[in-house]
């Protein structure tokens, strides 16, 4: 039996991923930190709890424990914070447990990056060698992840590596963008959109049993060695509709109604937003 170790094993795509890799037959062991999915107890695989900001606890990961693949999920994933928030757990704790893979016989290190190191546009359905990363984001979270892919490229023998970017995580248990999303229309009286989209621009969907079934591939599959895959659902979804879904699960009673505003007048919004929450430490945008 494989064994694999998977680390952020206690949140959304980390607990889904679990599952998927124990229905496959293999020996899962699951890197935690504070709040545990359900999904991810009711498992009853063994589980170690460590925090990317402590390297000693990283390394008890492998007191005694062999792995022939790690999976790392576990990341500060947000969009706000000040950047050494983001350094150490997106970048150097990628290192160190990348080097103590290697050092322990780990076959592969697959590592869950994001669309975001595409930079900010509309997707359409390239493929990867379409979709090329960019060199520099704004943006901490996917600017670290560029760094971690970068370092991971430099570092690690190309079959011992490969990277994951999934778009917008969603289903089974969604703890994200749809929650995020019911939040929104229920505060205001209609679903705002900005620019000449109106809406219909695509809702770049990932479902996680699809990022799930991408990470297990990256691990087994001998073509996945040293490459990247981006994980985008085949049925393409505007915002407009995402948002009508979402709403007729969960506000079915309340009328739906949609305005449309000039990007412009969100900026100062968005400006705002990220300021005040980098200046109060949240981990959620005070403004979604």
């Amino acid at each position: 039996m494989k064994k694999v170790l998977i680390t952020g094993a206690g949140g959304y795509i980390g607990s889904n991923a679990a599952e998927y890799f124990v229905s496959r037959g293999f020996h899962v062991t699951g890197m935690i930190r504070r709040n545990v999915e359900e999904r991810f107890s009711r498992l009853g695989v063994p589980s170690i709890r460590a925090d990317l900001r402590d390297f000693e606890s990283l390394d008890r990961l492998f007191d005694g424990q062999t792995y022939d693949y790690v999976i790392h999920i576990a990341a500060r994933a947000s969009d706000v914070g000040r950047k050494e928030l983001f350094r150490v757990p997106n970048l150097e704790a990628v290192k160190h447990l990348a080097r103590l893979s290697m050092k322990h016989g780990v076959e592969r290190f697959v590592y869950l990056s994001t669309s975001d190191v595409y930079g900010l546009r509309d997707f359409h359905g390239e493929t990867e060698e379409e979709a090329v990363r960019v060199p520099f984001v704004r943006n901490y979270y996917p600017r670290f992840k560029i760094f971690a892919e970068e370092w991971l490229e430099t570092h690690l023998p190309k079959d011992r590596f490969a990277f994951v970017r999934p778009f917008i995580a969603w289903g089974n248990g969604d703890t994200q963008i749809t929650p995020r999303v019911a939040g929104f229309l229920k505060s205001l009286p209609w679903a705002i959109h900005f620019g000449k989209w109106h809406g219909q621009n695509r809702c770049a969907l990932a479902h996680v049993q699809n990022i799930s079934a991408s990470l297990h591939a990256a691990a087994v599959l001998p073509e996945m060695a040293g490459g990247a895959v981006h994980v985008l659902d085949p049925e393409v979804t505007s915002w407009s509709g995402f948002y009508r879904m979402v709403h007729e699960e969960f506000l079915p009673e309340k009328p739906y109604r949609e305005l449309t505003l000039p990007v412009w007048t969100m900026r100062p919004f968005a400006k705002l937003s990220s300021g005040l929450s980098t200046l109060l430490n949240r981990y959620r945008p005070l403004f979604d």
